[in-house]
């Protein structure tokens, strides 16, 4: 973690740099946008710098065309999907004479790399993936390209988005695109604890409007025992990272830290505070938590669910695959001001970008559009992954119905200097008070996002 904000502050204090040289109507492609001239909030995506029809196959001249991740992102060729994609790339390399290469670069040198070969004007990659938190900075630094600056009317991300999607706006313009997918953010339940405890079962509550955090505050305290009457709590209501609770129960709120588009600091709005204290009380106060670490704000707490002997927990759907019970998930219960559409903070988001200065960009997102046009192999959308992690087809059903695509954007553990750990350690950890934690932190927050919006 220490690393990555050493990389987002050098990248921050590169946006001067950037914004020096861009000015004016010199090189570049003519791809010379800056933090200063950036689009305003209301301002779309139409492609209007970009050509009315997708590219003809082009001879590339042997070049490379390289997608970067820090995993290898190649298809192993183990699953009918995955030859039929490496079959697609193999006919893509042949109509377009050039070469794929996947490039995996690990997670703590990735940004460095990112940020240095663009400043230097030669990309690391020509599509390349990056969380979305992180890539604030180079987006309001200028160094990725606008969705209007290399896709076309007749592109399948601006029709049916079949094969490509767009990613939500950042900054005030689109710049992130993806294959379409499932995310599941939720709150997990121990079934089989909640069937020894005979305890009401959450899908039941949502069914029925009551899953707010009233009642999901009253389940955890019901499912707080000592099942055995040996003196000890051995059966818990709860157990979760309070960073990542604060996030999640404040989008189930209405309100995330930071505005993503207006880069407005919210940690001081009524619906956070009441988040906060919310989560405090959850924490410190109601004695329905398990702490495994002894440390309430180790991320590792998020897998002390795993131990079986927890009611409830927010979970992700990548961290649920090896429980020995069986979990049901619902939506993170509503807030008192929540705004009816979003469930959870989607602070996990990745998404793949076109780093400024790539050659030909609209012919390479055409190509990485047309890599994924393949026969679908499933059902339905992630039907292989849900179903490698849930149990019963109402969990899939709520997972897909009621949570996939209900995220609210979250970036502020992606700007520098944010105080986001900072207020959360001295709520949690020092029991300071949640409005003088947030009058503590207000000018530090606000200077971090007076430097990003230079």
């Amino acid at each position: 973690m220490k690393k990555m904000k050493v990389l987002t502050s050098m990248l921050l204090a590169c946006m001067m740099v950037v914004t020096a040289c861009s000015g004016g109507s010199g090189g570049n492609g003519g791809n010379s946008g800056t933090a200063t001239n950036a689009p305003s909030p209301e301002a779309t995506a139409e492609p209007s710098q970009a050509p009315d029809a997708t590219p003809e196959p082009t001879d590339l001249g042997g070049r490379t065309i390289r997608i970067a991740a820090w995993w290898d992102d190649k298809p192993k060729g183990e699953t009918a999907n995955e030859i039929a994609r490496l079959e697609k790339m193999a006919e893509l390399e042949k109509a377009y004479n050039f070469k794929f290469e996947f490039i995996n670069i690990p997670f703590e040198e990735y940004m460095d790399k990112f940020t240095t070969t663009v400043l230097a004007g030669e990309p690391f990659a020509d599509v390349a993936i990056m969380e979305f938190k992180r890539a604030i900075v180079p987006v309001k630094s200028g160094l990725v390209l606008p969705l209007s600056e290399f896709t076309t009317p007749g592109n399948d991300i601006n029709n049916e988005q079949k094969l490509v999607t767009k990613l939500p706006a950042l900054g005030g313009d689109e710049y992130a695109f993806s294959p379409p997918f499932v995310s599941v953010v939720g709150l997990h339940y121990n079934r089989d604890l909640f069937k020894r405890l005979g305890l009401e079962d959450p899908q039941t509550l949502y069914a029925n409007g009551q899953w707010t955090w009233d009642k999901f505050l009253e389940m955890a305290k019901e499912a707080t025992r000592d099942t055995d009457n040996d003196g000890k709590i051995d059966s818990f209501g709860f157990s979760g990272w309070p960073a990542d609770m604060a996030r999640h129960f404040g989008a189930s709120n209405g309100v995330t830290f930071v505005n993503e588009s207006s880069l407005a600091d919210q940690a001081g709005d009524p619906r956070m505070i009441e988040t906060l204290e919310f989560v405090n009380r959850v924490v410190n106060v109601e004695n329905v938590m398990k702490v495994k670490t002894g440390n309430k704000m180790d991320w590792n707490e998020t897998n002390t669910f795993k131990d079986g002997d927890v009611a409830m927990s927010i979970q992700y759907d990548w961290n649920i695959a090896d429980l020995t019970f069986e979990a049901g998930v619902v939506p993170i219960p509503k807030g008192p001001q929540s705004d009816g559409e979003h469930t959870y903070a989607n602070a996990a988001l990745n998404g793949w970008f076109i780093p400024k200065g790539v050659k030909d960009p609209q012919i390479v997102y055409h190509i990485f559009e047309e890599m994924r046009n393949v026969p679908p192999t499933e059902e339905y959308l992630g039907q292989d992954w849900l179903e490698a992690r849930y149990k019963s087809e109402a969990d899939i059903q709520m997972a897909l119905e009621h949570i996939n695509g209900t995220g609210m954007i979250s970036i502020e553990e992606g700007v520098p200097d944010y105080p986001f750990y900072g207020i959360l350690d001295d709520i949690i950890v020092n029991s300071q008070s949640v409005t003088a934690t947030i009058e503590k932190f207000k000018q530090q927050g606000a200077d971090a996002l007076a430097k990003l919006s230079q």
